[in-house]
């Protein structure tokens, strides 16, 4: 074979019109979402998982974005035995349960079930919240009065949680149960050491 010779001005331009590579986008994810390599390394393994999460993460929390895309989606895609450009949820439709759990309107453990429920029937997530009734209520005076009954049934227990702070647990549970898991976790936290004097 004839050597080959490029002028640079020919090398310059190819290198321009290259996409960008795998590990100089992870490095970029790393550095500017401030995500784990592994998580990063996960995200760049195929590009339409990168360009899916990139659309996701725009303008959001980098990590909530990931954690999302690589548990909850690929999770699910995997059990169903899908790629990601047959997922049933849009880019835009994940980044708005992310939106709904960051400005308060769910919890962590609603948005699994908004999810699910995106994911089966498709929809609009914010109008499936409305619709459903899945809002979190951060109404104090509300969840003070379940926290106010579950201390008032539990007496037994409100010792041990003053011995051993970390029983608080079991009380958030049930609170969250009879609130049926719409409750501020945060709020159900505060009030519930507030009682107890922990």
């Amino acid at each position: 074979l004839l050597p080959l010779e490029f002028d640079q001005a020919y090398v310059d331009a190819l290198a321009k019109e290259l996409p960008e590579l795998p590990d100089d986008k992870k490095a970029r994810l790393i550095a500017s979402l401030g995500l784990s390599t592994y998580d990063a390394s996960i995200l760049v393994s195929e590009k339409p998982i990168a360009d899916y999460f990139e659309k996701v993460a725009a303008g959001r929390d980098g990590k909530l974005a990931a954690n999302w895309v690589i548990n909850d989606l690929l999770g699910q895609l995997n059990k169903a035995g899908k790629d990601i450009e047959s997922a049933p949820v849009s880019p835009d439709q994940l980044g708005a349960v992310i939106d709904l759990i960051k400005d308060g309107t769910i919890s962590g453990k609603i948005a699994k079930d908004l999810f699910e429920i995106v994911w089966n029937e498709g929809g609009d997530p914010r109008e499936i919240v409305k619709a459903r009734g899945m809002v979190q209520v951060t109404d104090l005076g509300a969840i003070e009065a379940l926290v106010d009954d579950v201390i008032a049934k539990n007496q037994d227990k409100v010792a041990q949680a003053k011995s051993n702070p970390k029983a608080i647990g079991w009380f958030v549970g049930q609170v969250m149960k009879s609130s049926g898991g719409k409750a501020s976790p945060q709020a159900v936290n505060d009030l519930l050491k507030s009682k107890l004097g922990l």
